[in-house]
């Protein structure tokens, strides 16, 4: 890492207000959400009798409502300002993290897991612009700074999922009911109050509205190719190991820990060299290499093979942001929202049929081969040439990380 580098993520962290600080942890939380449920997989099974293909709705009810809900996010905004957006997404998220460990059946864990993925909309996509506009020291320093949150949430979400799960799969919802509501009241004191000024309308349809540009439509669907596979990762990788929830949950830790390294780190100096586009699309392959290598039936190459992919999942986390923020003339909220309902909505039918696609190709490694064709598919999609050409800068403005989940 250069010393101008070493700089930046010094700054990001010197001489901060408390409502960054604020915020920044309870990014945190939310963040751990993702990887929360991963190493308790197996234990939400056999607690409520479910089938895996069942369990897997976890991530889908999640995932599927924050896609809608991101449509809308950028209007909730601008109607009722920054700090109430985000409490309440953090109320939404108390609550059913709550409910989560009173919940007596699959179904009630479903409907309560897409009542937390509202709130985390809500949440997330606020948060950053509540850090960008109090941080000091830059919009860069502040991004940086978002980055690191969300690098240490997907690193303790599983590790805390894997301790408190071990005791019980109600734990891990206790416990991060217990954080977020320290968050809430944190955020509820010491942020600032919205200002008066006059807000710029957003439609809903907005969004949608800026697909229409070939690029950004590109884009946003290899994202959503990719997110697919990265959620067969996520979402299948237990049971396939069929391990414990502290080994499992020391896994993801490891790849929390490179999907931050990656992201902060070799993403800037990758799209540096080849281009956001072009650095992009060999990432993608290099997923799909790995995503192949994962459908070999061994399950310590598969403990290696999931580590590994944090690192590629990392880069493409913030190249697939900055093409997408570069490529089309759209407003960067609007741009982003239209992103990212393409981007996880891939994840949720990913979530939604993993589980049956190893039963009907009858192999628990099929899923994986499956992810690393979409990826090639993605690959394809960024290839095509756009119209204006393409920067061999990352705009620090463009590293929207922290929207994408």
């Amino acid at each position: 890492m250069s010393a101008e580098r070493h700089g930046s993520l010094l700054e990001a962290v010197k001489g901060q207000p408390k409502q960054v600080w604020i915020t920044a942890f309870a990014a945190v939380i939310a963040f751990m959400g993702i990887g929360l449920v991963d190493p308790i997989l197996l234990s939400i099974a056999d607690g409520l009798h479910a089938a895996p293909s069942q369990v897997t709705l976890l991530f889908t009810s999640y995932l599927g409502v924050q896609v809608l809900a991101m449509l809308v996010t950028g209007a909730a905004s601008a109607r009722f300002g920054s700090k109430r957006t985000v409490l309440i997404g953090l109320i939404l998220i108390v609550v059913a993290t709550a409910l989560c460990a009173a919940a007596g059946s699959i179904g009630q864990l479903v409907a309560l897991r897409a009542v937390w993925g509202l709130g985390n909309a809500f949440f997330i996509a606020t948060a950053l612009s509540v850090i960008v506009g109090a941080a000091t020291g830059g919009q860069a320093g502040a991004i940086l700074l978002y980055e690191a949150a969300l690098g240490v949430g997907l690193a303790v979400g599983p590790l805390l999922g894997a301790l408190l799960g071990s005791i019980s799969w109600r734990g891990p919802f206790i416990g991060t009911a217990v954080l977020m509501a320290a968050a809430l009241l944190l955020c509820t004191i010491f942020l600032a109050r919205d200002s008066h000024e006059k807000r710029p309308k957003i439609r809903l349809t907005d969004p949608l509205r800026a697909l229409a540009h070939p690029g950004l439509l590109r884009t946003s669907v290899g994202s959503a190719l990719y997110t697919a596979a990265f959620f067969t990762v996520l979402a299948w990788t237990p049971f396939v190991l069929n391990w414990s929830a502290v080994a499992v949950g020391l896994i993801f830790c490891g790849w929390g820990l490179c999907v931050a390294v990656a992201g902060v780190v070799l993403a800037p100096k990758l799209a540096g060299r080849l281009g956001e586009r072009h650095a992009t699309a060999v990432s993608v392959l290099g997923y799909a290499a790995l995503m192949a290598v994962l459908a070999v039936p061994s399950k310590p190459v598969l403990v290696a093979g999931v580590i590994v992919s944090g690192l590629v999942s990392g880069l493409l986390n913030t190249l697939f942001t900055g093409t997408a923020m570069s490529i089309s003339d759209a407003p960067r909220a609007v741009a982003s929202a239209g992103y990212n309902f393409c981007r996880w909505l891939g994840g949720a039918a990913a979530a939604t049929l993993v589980g049956h696609i190893a039963t009907w190709v009858g192999s628990p490694y099929a899923p994986f081969l499956v992810g690393a064709v979409l990826c090639l598919i993605a690959s394809a999609l960024l290839a095509v040439k756009p119209r204006s050409k393409d920067s061999h800068r990352l705009p620090p403005e463009a590293v929207l990380v922290g929207e994408e989940f």
